[in-house]
């Protein structure tokens, strides 16, 4: 097994603008070599707030990460990426800073968001995505899907605000959404108010052998699928 590493920096700088020795929390960059690995998992194990995670064509590494905010802690073993913020003060929110997190696009991946998410932009197209998962609830959340392979569940849990997940044109879907829902829209329906659990698909969802499995919990407002 290999040996996780962590807070490994490129390119960092301390406070007198010297390089960052490697191992120290200066740094604002991350990187990590992809070897052999054949699948990735990317993991924020304690939030994500005013993050961009997209797939990059060009990058050789695993993944390629750049904080300019807060520097979180960052570990890599066996092909999971886990990006842990120190505990978050909403005190704080507004001085917050956008951060990206690029992934090798020649492996599949599973993404992972826990304890919440907000300002959270995802561009996954052109690579393999296996799971996409936010649990903690989400807020300002907007997630371009790939094309699919297999049936790929995507996943909000503990409620959701001002939500928008994309997937291509001519892709079919299921979505299961939640009692106490608000303002949802999936593809051309559109539901001012939901009672009890809803479930949706597209015409086409039982024939196809490569689909999206949608699912928020605990209620939710102003939360678009649709196709683009």
């Amino acid at each position: 097994m290999k040996r996780p590493e962590e807070n490994n920096p490129i390119h960092g700088a301390d406070t007198a603008g010297q390089a960052a020795p490697r191992g120290q929390h200066q740094g604002t960059e991350f990187a990590a070599p992809l070897g052999s690995l054949r699948s990735g998992r990317l993991i924020f194990a304690s939030g994500a707030a005013w993050v961009t995670v997209r797939v990059d064509p060009s990058i050789t590494d695993l993944y390629r990460a750049r904080f300019e905010g807060r520097t979180p802690r960052v570990g890599v073993e066996d092909g999971t990426v886990t990006i842990r913020y120190a505990r978050f003060n909403w005190r704080n929110y507004l001085r917050e800073r956008p951060s990206e997190v690029a992934l090798n696009a020649q492996i599949p991946w599973d993404i992972e968001i826990r304890d919440g998410a907000s300002r959270l932009t995802t561009d996954l197209r052109g690579f393999e995505l296996r799971s996409f998962v936010v649990s903690g609830g989400g807020s300002r959340v907007e997630v371009t899907l790939p094309e699919p392979s297999g049936i790929v569940p995507v996943r909000v849990l503990g409620g959701a605000s001002k939500v928008a997940i994309h997937r291509p044109a001519g892709v079919a879907a299921q979505a299961r959404v939640g009692g106490g829902s608000t303002n949802l829209v999936f593809d051309d329906q559109r539901f001012g108010a939901v009672g009890g659990e809803v479930s949706l698909q597209s015409l086409d969802y039982e024939g196809a052998s490569d689909r999206y499995d949608f699912v928020i919990t605990d209620g939710a407002s102003n939360v678009a699928i649709d196709t683009r």
